[in-house]
């Protein structure tokens, strides 16, 4: 199963700014990661006046996009899918699942406190904290990475998340770099 962790903070606190470097490293050691982002308002991913956007107008309820390099799909849903239910369906051959927010998921949560302008956390160890990220001091029983070690940080998860799972694409380790 591929694990997941959630990495979760306040508005503007440096989320995707951490996903982006967590995602860079991580790929850089030769390891497949995805990414899921949680947005609570909706989006809109299709381009309007695109075939794909007209398809949808239409009336189509889910619209595949697909190309030689990649595949996108638009589908339409009841309720919001549990992160369970993402990563089963359309998730594979991959070493971990890194999301944006999700903090109410029962996953462990890495929380964002750089840009943000209240030094004040959303989660404890008990919502499954298991590391912060901040430039200022943290009162947690977590272990607390500054901006800087972030590189430190991409190999925390590494060991604890994808090799401690036996991890690596099939099991096998990283995946060969191509």
């Amino acid at each position: 199963m591929i694990p997941i962790v959630s990495i979760v903070g306040k508005s503007d606190s440096g989320k995707t700014f951490l996903i982006e470097r967590l995602v860079s490293g991580l790929t850089a050691k030769g390891y497949r990661i995805a990414t899921i982002k949680h947005d609570v308002h909706g989006f809109e991913m299709d381009r309007e006046g695109k075939d794909s956007w007209r398809h949808k107008q239409a009336g189509a309820s889910a619209v595949v996009i697909s190309s030689p390099k990649k595949i996108a799909m638009i589908q339409d849903v009841e309720e919001e899918e549990s992160l369970e239910t993402i990563r089963d369906a359309w998730i594979r051959d991959v070493d971990l699942i890194l999301t944006e927010g999700y903090k109410r998921a029962d996953y462990p949560k890495i929380e964002v406190s750089l840009f943000a302008g209240s030094n004040q956390l959303l989660c404890t160890e008990a919502q499954r904290l298991v590391a912060v990220v901040a430039n200022h001091d943290v009162s947690r029983d977590v272990p607390v990475f500054r901006e800087a070690e972030i590189p430190r940080l991409v190999d925390w998860v590494e060991e604890r998340y994808i090799r401690d799972q036996g991890s690596g694409v099939g099991g096998q380790g990283p995946a060969p770099l191509t």
